[in-house]
């Protein structure tokens, strides 16, 4: 989730620049023409924690529910390792040929250029992209959501906690929008410098919020909540427990996905030793860190809340004070998404820009129309970002469910971004012979992580199909 500013501050998609390897200096440059990196295993590793660790935590709570005491962890570990396991796979994937001296992939999309090759690019591409579309669908309900919890807590804080306080979260996925239409006409936004350190800020405030709350609400229980199964059939049917259970995992898997962004990460590290290496370790460090902030998020909010934990850890108003804290948390919340909807959309909107200009290059609505030097605007750039942003807010005000639209969009980045490509990357990679013990292993693991997205689509989108009975869009307050 997910959000994060290192996407593209590190190059997603990097700009290609060909740089001539001048002949004197050649210490201050690398083997590809580019000055010399100066990425470590700290640095990697930091960078993967705050590009990880954004708003997938606020479902985690709900998804431990679901599973109960002993399969939540449990599975969250198994997501760990798996995620761990093929990220090391991929690491690998940074040069193609010789480890050491093989030619770079600068993206995950060049990787799976320079070793898959042909049809297979383009499905990595089209399920790339269709990822951050939903993506800027989640962030726009998640934004909203928030800062309706804001209005709202302010109204219970008013009324003691008597008052309806009900409204409907439209108006605000409109502000959203708005404001999303206008940063998107900046060129190069998610290049901004200081837009990744506000994304780990933001992210880290809102993060320890929950935790802190859940940590202070247990012990004002005066114990731990939740059942070693989860919800118990009863308070929901059987069918329903099942999909819920296959919702959660997309939960978990929406959380930890950053696999696109490992290739631009490691072309941020130095050499010797190989950056395959120097990657392997700030994996086990990231994943390690992240692997146990989640625990401690989810569980302290299951053990908070028990089955009754809401799917939106923040806004689902198990707390109510104090309210100034949970406006605060709110509050980052929505600043992380404003920027990160930017980071993820931008790859998007240059690939169609980019691909009308080679397409049509004498389309007048192309052109760039400069005010004075400083401003410029492109007359398609204005119109093409602009219904982008319209047809994300509306599907939004559609189908305005947080957790349904986190559980799809883990289960559809999941298998084929996480584990498909970067297994068969590897295989091609390292000439792992068919049929092999190895490859037949790698195909299980392969094959397992497929059924388990699939099941966390088809339960995500009987989330959706339940929520829609009772949701009339466009008129329903929350």
């Amino acid at each position: 989730m997910k959000m994060m500013g290192e996407q593209q501050v590190l190059g997603f998609p990097p700009l290609s620049i060909d740089v001539q390897k001048p002949t004197d200096g050649l210490k201050c440059f690398d083997d590809d023409g580019r000055i010399k990196r100066t990425g470590t295993v700290w640095t990697a590793s930091a960078h993967i924690i705050t590009a990880v660790i954004g708003s997938g935590v606020l479902s985690l709570a709900w998804a431990i529910g679901q599973l109960g005491w002993v399969a939540g962890p449990a599975v969250m570990l198994i997501f760990a390792f798996v995620i761990y396991y093929t990220s090391a796979l991929l690491s690998d994937c940074y040069r193609s040929g010789d480890p050491d001296n093989g030619k770079r992939n600068y993206t995950y999309m060049d990787a799976v250029h320079a070793n898959l090759g042909g049809v297979k690019v383009k499905i990595c591409g089209f399920i790339q992209y269709l990822n951050l579309f939903g993506v800027a669908i989640g962030y726009t309900i998640a934004a909203s959501i928030s800062m309706m919890a804001i209005k709202k807590s302010n109204c219970y804080h008013k009324t003691g906690g008597k008052g309806p306080c009900k409204m409907s979260s439209n108006p605000y996925m409109i502000i959203f929008g708005v404001v999303e239409i206008m940063f998107s006409q900046i060129p190069d936004f998610d290049q901004i410098w200081w837009l990744s350190i506000v994304a780990a800020v933001m992210s880290f405030t809102y993060s320890s919020i929950g935790l802190a709350l859940g940590v202070a609400q247990t012990v004002a229980n005066g114990g731990i909540k939740g059942s070693l199964t989860g919800v118990s059939i009863g308070t929901v049917t059987e069918t329903q427990k099942i999909w819920r259970s296959f919702q959660a995992f997309g939960d978990i898997a929406f959380a930890y996905s950053y696999s696109i962004i490992l290739i631009e990460i490691q072309d941020t590290i130095k050499s010797p030793p190989s950056e395959a290496k120097t990657m392997k370790k700030a994996t086990v460090i990231s994943v390690a860190v992240t692997t146990a902030f989640y625990m401690l998020c989810g569980c302290m909010g299951y053990a908070a809340f028990g089955d009754e934990a809401p799917d939106n850890l923040l806004t689902g108003f198990g707390f109510y004070n104090p309210y100034w804290l949970l406006d605060i948390a709110n509050a980052a919340i929505v600043v992380h998404l404003v920027g990160a909807y930017q980071v993820y959309c931008q790859p998007l909107f240059a690939f169609i820009e980019k691909w009308t200009n080679k397409s049509y290059p004498n389309n007048p609505t192309n052109k760039e129309i400069n005010f004075g030097g400083k401003f410029s605007l492109n007359l398609f750039r204005l119109i093409w970002r602009t219904l982008f942003v319209v047809a994300t807010t509306v599907i939004s005000m559609l189908l305005p469910f947080f957790n349904d639209v986190v559980g799809l969009l883990g289960a559809l980045g999941f298998w084929p971004l996480t584990v498909y490509f970067p297994v068969e990357m590897y295989i091609v990679q390292k000439k792992v012979k068919k049929w092999s013990t190895k490859w037949v292993c790698l195909q299980m693991l392969s094959l397992a992580c497929l059924v388990i997205s699939v099941a966390a689509a088809v339960g995500s989108v009987a989330g959706v199909v339940t929520d829609l009975k009772v949701y009339r869009p466009f008129k329903s307050d929350h």
